[in-house]
């Protein structure tokens, strides 16, 4: 693993407020939704999103996602992107939701959902997604062509 890549890849997840998160359900059929994120230290991923939405539809079917964060606030051909695989479920227990809505208010600098806005019956409920293995996209040549690959720089 190479260390500039893992810490370019901490800038991106630091930096970009929203993850594209890749599900499928049970029938294979695929699903992309960006939300706003948040994470801890162990780089597990938080998010609200409404209980009916068909990517927490899919979580519940699954338990499985994949992340994208990828920064396009740079040139084109210049976007770096991170890419985690990760296990994924709907936040249930009374302090996990609380320790996630504090790590999701931290990020924002408006207000957030309330705490009671994110507790069942509530339709919006908070996620946690834990990885699994994490890549970056780095710089790659097959037959004189140049190609994008991918390292592995979390395990």
């Amino acid at each position: 693993m190479s260390k500039q890549l893992s810490r370019r890849a901490q800038e991106i997840i630091d930096r970009i407020l929203y993850v594209t998160i890749a599900t499928v359900s049970e029938a294979g059929r695929p699903w992309n939704s960006p939300v706003f994120s948040a994470h801890d230290k162990e780089l597990n991923f938080y998010w609200g999103s409404h209980v009916d939405s068909q990517h927490s539809k899919n979580i519940r079917a699954t338990r499985r996602v994949f992340l994208v964060i990828y920064d396009s606030t740079v040139e084109a051909g210049q976007g770096e992107g991170v890419y985690v695989e990760a296990s994924c479920h709907e936040i249930t227990e009374p302090s996990e939701i609380g320790a996630a809505h504090k790590i999701l208010q931290d990020r924002r600098s408006v207000p957030y959902w309330k705490l009671n806005e994110v507790t069942a019956p509530a339709p919006v409920r908070l996620f946690k997604a834990v990885p699994e293995r994490i890549w970056m996209n780095d710089d790659g040549e097959r037959d004189g062509q140049f190609i994008d690959i991918r390292k592995e720089v979390w395990n």
